[in-house]
């Protein structure tokens, strides 16, 4: 698998907000959002036992692949092999191609709003559904999508602090009208931490 990084840190965004976590962020991505905050595209090729092997170096259960795309290149095998190391598997995707079965947790973070049909999710049953919100786009429910846990509004981060302050403010008047939606900041971001 083509490995963009593995780190430890904590989990910044959506239902795990602030739970330890070991990121293995795989690259490649079958979108084109222009908010992207990632570089995914460069990496290193990793075996499923050298991607297991990084992740046991930390204490962290949680494990959390994302991009990038993961459904690009994840396996019921190296699912698998997390589950045999004790590891708790979440999955952040777009939802623009299936997974495997096995994934513990599923965040959606659909990018349809922003790209049209051709990034419409495919995926019906997750944990969660986390939208990137601009405070232009109405954020749908997506009521075809069974969401088990927690639907969320996350603000846009455009590297403009006034335009950002702007989208939060637009995002928690939406949830006040619409109380379906969670806030979610990225506290990563706001403790300038990984």
């Amino acid at each position: 698998m083509l490995i963009n990084e593995i780190f430890y840190s904590l989990q910044g965004e959506g239902y795990h907000v602030g739970t330890a976590a070991v990121f293995v962020r795989l690259s490649g991505c079958n979108l084109h959002c222009p908010f992207c905050d990632t570089q995914h595209e460069s990496g290193t090729e990793m075996s499923e036992e050298e991607i297991v092997a990084e992740v046991a170096k930390y204490p962290a259960r949680l494990v959390v692949i994302t991009g990038g795309e993961p459904s690009l290149q994840l396996t019921r095998s190296l699912v698998n092999a997390l589950h045999n190391a004790n590891r708790f598997v979440a999955v952040e995707t777009n939802g623009t191609r299936r997974l495997p079965g096995n994934v513990d947790w599923i965040t959606l973070s659909p990018k349809d709003a922003y790209l049209g049909d051709s990034a419409k999710p495919v995926l019906r049953i997750v944990d969660e559904i986390k939208v990137v919100f601009d405070g232009e786009h109405e954020p749908s429910m997506y009521p075809g999508i069974m969401c088990t846990h927690a639907r969320f509004l996350q603000p846009c981060d455009t590297d403009d602090p006034v335009r950002n302050r702007a989208i939060t403010e637009a995002a928690i008047e939406y949830i006040k009208k619409d109380s379906r939606w969670k806030l979610s900041l990225q506290i990563h971001k706001i403790l300038n931490i990984r």
